[in-house]
């Protein structure tokens, strides 16, 4: 019997202390650099976007991909990457953790324009107040403490 999965994916995570480092100059280099790192995975890609201080990636996951490996080979990866091509000067690290939320496929074309247009929608709103937003929308017990 076959495997069918449909699950779809936005992963988020932010530059260690929500440092502003990722200038806009370098980020597609990123983006494209990740998009491989989930292609090698055999991960479907649907939007990578971001601002300053973080990432907004859908995706769906393969079958034989666990979420917390595909997580950590992307950071891993692409910290090395970004320090070897020197794309931004002022990047230490990713932050620890990360935020994965589940969505139905129905939901994926809104979704991916939620992740486009994440420029604009920072111009009104913080990482913070979205991440916060994101946790309450997925009835995510957290403590805010731990929200550096």
């Amino acid at each position: 019997m076959s495997t069918y999965t449909q699950i779809l994916y936005q992963i988020v995570f932010s530059t260690k202390n929500r440092e502003c480092t990722l200038t806009k100059s370098h980020r597609d280099e990123l983006f494209k650099y990740i998009w491989g790192v989930l292609k090698n995975k055999k991960c479907h890609l649907y939007r990578i976007n971001g601002v300053e201080d973080h990432l907004h990636i859908v995706t769906h996951l393969h079958p034989s991909v666990s979420l917390s490996s595909l997580v950590k080979d992307i950071k891993v990866s692409s910290s090395l990457y970004i320090k070897e091509q020197n794309l931004f000067k002022k990047f230490t690290n990713w932050q620890d953790g990360y935020g994965a939320f589940t969505y139905s496929i129905k939901e994926k074309d809104r979704l991916i324009e939620y992740v486009k247009n994440q420029e604009e929608h920072h111009r009104i709103k913080t990482f913070k107040e979205e991440y916060i937003e994101l946790l309450h929308e997925h009835g995510i017990e957290f403590d805010e403490k731990y929200l550096l």
